[in-house]
């Protein structure tokens, strides 16, 4: 059942609803993942890799909450709960007790990188059913990749 009407066929939407629905799983694990390590980063770049890190916090629950509210206005449920984001994100587990900067920079450059793949792939699946999901999914591609190469340019 669905309360709201699609504006999208039914194929159309379930391609679209299942792309938004990766996508809001990824972005909310994202936004754990990084505050994870945000709470337990150690070293001699913690302020700066902190900061950074609350930055993709800010842009992965910008963006979850923008996806999911896509996802219900094309009759889509959004399905955020912890157990789906654990069950289904591309996101590799992440080590748990303080954590060297230098190896939280290298979670996140490999947490961006499974997240920013997955986005990629929904682009392309969205492209014929809802141009204006696949809107949402480059924009927030772009800004991923903006933090991905910040964190990749701090690994060298």
């Amino acid at each position: 059942m669905s309360v709201v009407k699609s504006p999208l066929p039914e194929q159309a939407r379930k391609v679209t609803g299942e792309a938004l629905q990766g996508a809001l799983v990824d972005l909310i694990d994202l936004a754990l993942v990084a505050k994870q390590v945000h709470w337990n980063v150690v070293g001699p770049r913690f302020r700066s890799v902190h900061l950074q890190l609350d930055e993709v916090v800010t842009t992965a629950r910008t963006h979850s909450d923008i996806v999911a509210e896509r996802a219900s206005a094309i009759g889509v449920t959004p399905d955020g709960r912890a157990s789906t984001v654990a069950a289904a994100s591309a996101i590799g587990k992440v080590p748990d007790g303080w954590i060297q900067d230098s190896d939280v920079v290298n979670t996140m450059v490999k947490a961006l990188r499974a997240v920013i793949k997955g986005m990629r792939e929904r682009i392309e699946v969205t492209a014929e059913p809802d141009p204006v999901s696949q809107d949402i999914l480059i924009g927030l591609t772009a800004d991923l990749e903006k933090h991905a190469w910040m964190f990749q340019a701090e690994s060298v």
